[in-house]
């Protein structure tokens, strides 16, 4: 049994993040990673994903993005930086590594994995909140013809050319993948189930997420209230699309639902323009046709489902499942953070951008735990 003072389970950007703020503090730790290299998630995205929060507010403690890296970076180029980041803080993650039971047991955490067993007096679970893909299922699948597969196994619009191609969802990884295949010279549609918020991912030129941080401080429904004249400014009325609104704001979204709205990097003007046409959600499938709740049916070639992702950590056996309640909020907020030494790094779905709120993350995780050892640093 290897021992430490914390264990890390995942080596992707919350992982490394925890990792060198624990450095810096002269912690011991152990990282583990299932994958055979760091960043898996960042390296299976699909080739067009950029950021879709700008680099000055996206970066892990204690390493900017170099300055030639443009505004929003790419997919390359945040695998690029991680590599940099590990690189630089000397993290050394065992891999092929997967946490298979974790239970607590007197004042340690015994990590059951698939190269042996770990014990730790903290424990840091830097796995995301998102683990496999949803399963694809819809009624008829199997009578189609044509590709369908999970947003995760998209790689290129190149695969789909001259072809047409249903895109199921609205969130952001959808969207940009309805803009790619038009780019690359497929005909995209997408299925739209659920009503949506749409926001600009710059205005003004200004990054939105700029915004974001002055607005976070006031109450979601009050944030919403005061940003609704722009959005309408900026938008217009998105149900002559096709779109249904949601009945609350972008904030309230983030508060009461947990994920992010669009953050528009020209999906509006493409539906505007025809390139993208909106369908509703589907009923079934029979052959090529595709059949939608309104009566309305389309053929095509090739179906891409967005539909992101389970949030699962049944991995952890003993734990109060309350627990998972308080990853609704900011640490700042958590009721249990830190208790009995375990934590969540990178869990909430921040309106200032997933990437600073992981770097606020580590390094409060990190003084929480310099905090209980008596250790100095501020």
């Amino acid at each position: 049994m290897k021992e430490s003072n914390t264990l890390i389970v995942g080596a992707s950007i919350s992982g490394l993040a925890l990792a060198a703020c624990l450095q810096k503090r002269r912690i011991g730790y152990i990282i583990i990673e299932k994958e055979a290299q760091i960043a898996t998630p960042w390296r299976n995205h699909y080739d067009r994903l950029h950021l879709h929060t700008n680099k000055s507010l996206s970066y892990l403690p204690y390493k900017k993005f170099e300055r030639g890296i443009p505004r929003y970076p790419s997919r390359q180029q945040v695998v690029e930086y991680l590599e940099d980041y590990q690189k630089e803080f000397n993290i050394n993650p065992i891999l092929n590594t997967e946490a298979k039971l974790i239970r607590k047991e007197g004042d340690f955490w015994i990590t059951e994995t698939s190269n042996g067993t770990y014990k730790s007096k903290y424990l840091v679970m830097a796995t995301g909140p998102y683990g496999k893909p949803k399963t694809v299922d819809f009624k008829g699948m199997e009578t189609f013809p044509g590709r369908i597969l999970h947003s995760y196994g998209y790689k290129s619009g190149r695969d789909f050319k001259g072809q047409k191609v249903l895109v199921v969802g609205f969130g952001n990884s959808a969207c940009e993948i309805a803009i790619d295949l038009y780019e690359q010279g497929a005909a995209p549609s997408m299925a739209v189930r659920s009503p949506v918020n749409v926001i600009p991912r710059d205005f003004l030129g200004i990054p939105i997420l700029r915004i974001s941080l002055l607005m976070c401080q006031l109450p979601p429904r009050l944030a919403d209230t005061i940003t609704a004249p722009l959005m309408r400014l900026l938008f217009g009325d998105i149900t002559k699309l096709g779109l249904k609104k949601k009945p609350y704001g972008a904030f309230e979204q983030i508060q009461k639902d947990g994920n992010i709205p669009l953050l528009d990097i020209g999906t509006i003007k493409h539906i505007r323009q025809n390139h993208i046409k909106i369908y509703g959600n589907i009923d079934h499938i029979a052959g090529k046709t595709v059949h939608f709740d309104d009566g309305k049916k389309e053929d095509f070639d090739a179906i891409v489902a967005a539909i992101g992702y389970y949030r699962d950590l049944a991995v952890i056996t003993n734990v109060d499942k309350s627990r998972f309640e308080d990853l609704r909020v900011s640490v700042n907020e958590q009721k249990n953070f830190g208790a009995d030494g375990l934590y969540f790094c990178g869990f909430w779905i921040s309106p200032t951008g997933v990437i600073r709120e992981i770097s606020s993350d580590a390094k409060k995780i990190a003084r929480d735990i310099a905090k209980k050892e008596d250790l100095p640093g501020k």
